[in-house]
């Protein structure tokens, strides 16, 4: 253990300088920023208190529906629907769409009727389908948030924070189609019927004033204000931002840009990814009974890698946790303990296994007498009593 130590305070040698305090000049009441590999939170100013959110709510619309739904489905337009409030496509009652076509006016334009025909369409209901946006989020781990709406308006206290609101877009922006879907910038598609046809274009402009922009989605209400979750990647790293309330009116509007590109301007420039764990740094012996090989070495599964400010680099510590013994048989890869870094404040960057580095084989009366064979075959047999078999 003294030998990891001593390596990383070589590596992370450093002088002691007090960590960034945050982007500057924040309007938002509630704003978050988060790298997306690991989900590590890297600023935050009240990211985890209720809020009404609006439009964002659409992120898990979307994710559901292209998870839940067949996305060559029709969907038939049902006088609920139709009479959503604007922000609205304009879709009528008895009018038929596939499903796909119908993410594209949600995503792109926050059309609120088309996100009642898909709710009524996957989930049975509006209620049906917050049931299911609510399972989701617990799966997800939103603990401080409730969706009683597919489309975000103020109504039977729908809400999130925006931690939440980072950690469901982690996971839409993993799926492929959620991908495409937001980084469409103009889609036209018709109703089955072919009555009418649509073209929407994408109001996140994110996507074309910010380098490496890649999503996600706008929202206001009255109740909400102004709020966006942006991504952008650039090198090796994908950042998501949320803001909350970032204001009313005109001013309000562009704030919401405004407050997203500093944090992620932010974010750029105070973290990068660092290696935190070489997979050849570390060997230790586990004892191995019932075999004639006494121990086997364990070793570090794989490369560990954080997104950090250099300023914590030099506090960094290494935990382990190993067995000290195990029963033969062993097989490669078995886990024999675990190895995490934590920074000066306790945070958890990165946790990896210790494996075992090869087969261990039991002592059995077979490999016995094959050992013998062998000990014979090599002329070793002076000693043999006294040999361990």
């Amino acid at each position: 253990m003294k030998k990891i130590i001593l390596l990383f305070s070589i590596l992370f040698m450093f002088t002691n300088t007090a960590y960034g305090a945050g982007p500057e000049n924040i309007a938002a009441k509630s704003a978050i920023l988060v790298e997306m590999e690991t989900g590590r939170v890297l600023w935050g100013d009240d990211f985890k208190e209720p809020m009404s959110v609006a439009s964002t709510t659409k992120i898990m619309t979307a994710l559901l529906t292209i998870e839940r739904g067949k996305l060559e489905e029709e969907v038939t337009v049902s006088r609920n629907a139709s009479m959503a409030p604007k922000v609205r496509l304009g879709i009528k009652e008895g009018e038929v769409y596939t499903l796909k076509d119908l993410l594209y006016p949600i995503m792109l334009e926050s059309s609120n009727d088309v996100a009642v025909a898909i709710a009524e369409h996957i989930g049975g209901s509006v209620e049906g389908f917050a049931i299911l946006m609510n399972e989701r989020a617990k799966q997800i781990g939103a603990e401080n948030t409730y969706f009683v709406t597919p489309n975000g308006l103020d109504k039977g206290g729908n809400h999130s924070c925006a931690y939440d609101l980072a950690i469901i877009t982690i996971e839409a922006l993993k799926n492929e189609k959620f991908m495409d879907l937001i980084n469409t910038n103009d889609y036209r598609f018709s109703e089955v019927n072919n009555k009418r046809s649509f073209q929407v274009s994408n109001k996140n402009r994110l996507l074309k004033e910010y380098q490496g922009a890649i999503g996600v989605k706008t929202g206001f209400t009255n109740l909400a204000g102004n709020c966006f979750v942006g991504a952008a990647k650039r090198d090796e790293i994908t950042l998501i931002s949320v803001v909350l309330a970032s204001g009313w009116g005109s001013a309000g509007k562009q704030r919401k840009w405004t407050d997203t590109k500093n944090i992620l301007n932010y974010g750029f420039e105070n973290f990068t990814k660092q290696k935190v764990i070489d997979k050849n740094m570390l060997t230790e012996k586990v004892i191995v009974s019932s075999s004639w090989e006494k121990e086997v070495t364990a070793i570090i599964k794989m490369d560990g890698y954080a997104v950090m400010e250099e300023e914590e680099k030099q506090g960094l510590k290494v935990q382990t946790q190993i067995k000290t013994s195990v029963q033969a048989p062993v097989k490669k890869g078995d886990i024999l303990g675990e190895i995490w870094i934590e920074t000066s404040t306790g945070e958890e960057l990165f946790r990896t296994q210790l494996i075992a580095e090869k087969d261990i084989n039991k002592k059995t009366f077979t490999l016995a007498v094959q050992r013998l064979i062998n000990i014979w075959l090599n002329g070793e047999f002076k000693g043999i009593i006294n040999s361990d078999i």
